[in-house]
């Protein structure tokens, strides 16, 4: 028998109050900002949310997580984070390299706070994608309250619509290593220049587009109701001046569409598993 989204939010805010006081890994996302309401919801002042601010982490994002979350009262910490050494050439056990370094790091930070337990946003729909990240978070006994309960993405952008939150609709959004091919080394100007390339995207209405990057190649995945605006008028000539102006040479339309994680197309089933 399936539970209700009213009855799985009960049960987070339960679950929440029986841990007493959390810190929390807050990206400013769809996901981690829920989670930080319901959070604030059930332990008032008992919440602390950390926000990592890195190369691979778009700067307007953490401006965005650093100005709701002050709108709502709860303790704050920016982290500064360089590139992790172990993962400059984007190996594809990348994100479970960084998690386990990035969360490591949160807890030793949680420590100095006298709090026992740390929680991040991983919600039910994350488990059918290849996140070997959600390997370190196990590891490192970090809690998931949100797949615990079993809430879907859909599920949270409802609960998120219904409490009024900024982030209700959002598009999904990962960190900027995920828009380079594995085994490519990473460098700060590329990331740049992606995260330059993608807010020309959004800018001119492609909400929820990825910029995937090929060398000298911008390969864009759009939202499939965005395939047909791209071609109208001077839409289409626009994303090629535009993407052209950040430094690719050739800039393409993927037909498949955006799809999460489409890089993992390229990794073997046997390492996924």
């Amino acid at each position: 028998m399936s539970i209700s989204v009213e009855e799985k939010y009960k049960e987070l805010i339960n679950n929440l109050r029986k841990l007493g006081k959390v810190a929390i890994a807050f990206s400013g996302g769809v996901d981690s900002t829920f989670l930080v309401y319901a959070a604030r919801e059930a332990l008032g002042n008992n919440v602390i949310a950390f926000t990592v601010n890195s190369p691979y982490i778009p700067q307007w994002e953490v401006d965005e997580a650093r100005e709701w979350i002050q709108s709502i009262g709860v303790d704050h910490e920016v982290i500064g984070v360089d590139i992790p050494e172990n993962i400059k050439n984007n190996p594809s056990d990348r994100c479970y390299l960084c998690k386990k370094q990035i969360f490591s790091l949160l807890i030793s930070e949680m420590k100095k706070h006298n709090i026992n337990y740390l929680l991040e946003g991983t919600n039910k729909d994350d488990e059918g994608d290849y996140r070997p990240g959600m390997k370190a978070l196990d590891e490192l006994k970090v809690l998931s309250p949100l797949r615990q309960v079993g809430f879907a993405k859909e599920e949270i952008r409802q609960m998120s619509k219904k409490h009024e939150l900024p982030t209700w609709n959002k598009p999904a959004y990962a960190c900027l290593l995920t828009r380079i091919p594995y085994d490519t080394t990473i460098t700060e100007e590329e990331l740049r220049r992606i995260e330059a390339g993608e807010k020309k995207l959004f800018a001119l209405g492609f909400e929820g587009a990825r910029l995937r990057s090929h060398g000298n190649v911008a390969r864009v995945e759009l939202q499939q109701h965005h395939f047909e605006t791209i071609m109208e008028g001077e839409t289409k000539q626009l994303v090629v001046e535009k993407l052209k102006s950040v430094g690719y040479q050739f800039v393409c339309v993927d037909l498949e569409g955006y799809r999460m994680g489409s890089y993992n197309q390229t990794i073997s089933k046997n390492v996924q598993r």
